[in-house]
């Protein structure tokens, strides 16, 4: 089941709304829903998504999340309203959790992505 934008949207602010007000410190670009995928460029060919982002740029502080990103992996995986909730959910507090680091100036987390992703880089290129 692929939600529409719209629908992904509605879920997004539910969830948004259940986060303590202190998750939104400095976080002044707020929360953004981009329609687009976002297939990680580490990884052409292959079905890798990058769901969400935390940025801190000249723009702000601010998190985006990829619709598109959701849909295509809901239609190669046949999600259900309650995957949907899940990965949408679990994406925004993996995000949050890269604001809430950068505000103490930790790194914690963006170690533990790097460290994941050349570990499935291996596996990959074992398996070939």
């Amino acid at each position: 089941m692929v939600l529409s934008f719209d629908e992904a949207g509605a879920l997004l602010d539910e969830m948004a709304e259940e986060f303590p007000p202190e998750f939104y410190e400095d976080l002044n670009g707020g929360i953004l829903l981009l329609p687009e995928a976002m297939p990680d460029p580490d990884c052409p060919g292959e079905d890798l998504y990058i769901m969400g982002e935390y940025c801190n740029d000249q723009m702000g502080r601010y998190i985006n999340l990829y619709y598109g990103s959701f849909a295509a992996l809901a239609g190669l995986e046949d999600w259900s309203e309650e995957d949907w909730e899940d990965e949408l959910w679990e994406t925004l507090s993996h995000e949050f959790t890269h604001h809430i680091e950068g505000l103490a100036g930790e790194r914690g987390l963006e170690i533990k992505d790097a460290d994941f992703m050349e570990q499935f880089r291996r596996e990959r290129e074992e398996g070939d």
